[in-house]
């Protein structure tokens, strides 16, 4: 009886069929265009700010502005109690016509003494004398008239208006105040809110590589306008206006080695704000031979180091290292360890362990479905 148990179970055995190879799915590397872009954050910031700030002094009589709303260049914010520049303009004016009388009668004695010395009717000092009276009349004329000019500056500065068309903030000032021209304190601040400024930094290094690889002919122009520019805002969506880079700053700041870039965007609808925090997503140029594998075949070990899990032409699984900086959608933009050809392991690496036999499936790939025009995604630089 254990005789015939030992020879059933040696039967079993033999006859039981060798452990299937693990199946995965690859993806072939197969280069394609993208536009290569980077994500950065920044805070926006008005196109033009002027503070309003009293020319004179005097006590706020009126207020005559709606604060947080849109106001004209030029137009009357606040009323300075004119009162006593009122009283220096007409002063002013009662000296000037005092003074041009004064020149006209000096005018006039001039003129008889110059005809009364052809004929030897006035002494030669006399004459001198008349003509001496006469210039420092027309002096005191064009001294008196600066200083008309000057109490109707100075009245004028008695109504505080808008340097600037914009959106005026909350006044720091109501009725009543006394002001000052030489006090710090603005009395409120107009800002030009039609289009934005958006002030990012990036390394110099990146900078210099972006250099490298428009000179080698890697990267290419996205647009003959420039740089393009996108906003994403606080929650996530996107910006509907595009924006332009219109400058990147020539000095390197010498603490954190960033260079500053500027773009402008276009606000009609004033949904954005100054102050707002917001991302940019800078379109670099074009990569005509990107190579990209989804993010879930990268894994990372400790120090950031990169690397997939290859198969090769055996059949074997093989551990490669790569450089994968930049994303690019729901794709790593791998610049190096992986070339045209190439089969990633992109399902199933669960049951694939570096040198090992699998069955590698070919996976569909998202490149397969892109045009002959670069794809157009959403980037960002690792910190």
């Amino acid at each position: 009886m254990a005789t015939f148990s030992l020879a059933a179970c040696g039967d079993s055995g033999s006859q039981r069929p060798p452990q299937g190879v693990p199946q995965v799915g690859v993806q072939t590397i197969t280069p394609h265009p993208i536009v290569a872009s980077t994500e950065l954050s920044g805070r926006l910031s008005a196109v033009r700010v002027a503070d309003v700030r009293p020319q004179v002094q005097g006590i706020v009589i009126k207020r005559l502005f709606t604060e947080g709303s849109m106001v004209a260049a030029g137009a009357v914010l606040y009323q300075i109690d004119p009162a006593t520049y009122q009283a220096s303009y007409d002063q002013a004016v009662g000296t000037l016509v005092k003074a041009q009388a004064t020149a006209d009668a000096a005018q006039t004695k001039a003129t008889r003494y110059a005809d009364l010395s052809k004929i030897d009717g006035v002494s030669k000092q006399d004459y001198d004398d008349a003509i001496s009276s006469l210039q420092e009349a027309k002096a005191d004329v064009i001294a008196d008239r600066a200083s008309l000019k000057t109490a109707a500056i100075n009245l004028g500065y008695t109504k505080i208006v808008a340097p600037i068309a914009g959106r005026i903030g909350k006044s720091s000032v109501t009725e009543g105040a006394l002001v000052t021209a030489e006090q710090t304190t603005a009395l409120a601040t107009v800002q030009a809110t039609g289009e934005m400024y958006l002030d990012v930094t990036r390394s110099s290094v990146d900078w210099l590589r972006l250099q490298k690889e428009f000179a080698s002919g890697q990267l290419q122009q996205a647009g003959s306008d420039g740089a393009v520019v996108h906003l994403v805002m606080e929650d996530g969506s996107d910006y509907a206006h595009a924006g332009k880079l219109l400058f990147s700053d020539i000095t390197v700041d010498a603490t954190t080695g960033s260079v500053t870039l500027r773009s402008v965007f276009p606000n009609p609808e004033g949904a954005l704000l100054p102050g707002m925090f917001v991302r940019a997503r800078l379109e670099e140029g074009v990569n005509q031979q990107a190579i990209t594998v989804p993010q879930l075949a990268v894994s990372r070990a400790s120090d950031g180091s990169a690397s997939v899990l290859t198969v090769g032409t055996d059949g074997k699984v093989a551990q490669t290292a790569v450089t994968a900086n930049n994303a690019n959608g729901a794709d790593w933009v791998i610049t190096s360890g992986l070339k045209a050809g190439d089969r990633v392991i992109v399902s199933g690496s669960q049951k694939a362990h570096t040198g090992a036999l699998v069955n590698a499936v070919e996976s569909a790939s998202p490149s397969d479905s892109n045009s002959d025009a670069p794809a157009t995604a959403a980037s960002a630089t690792r910190s």
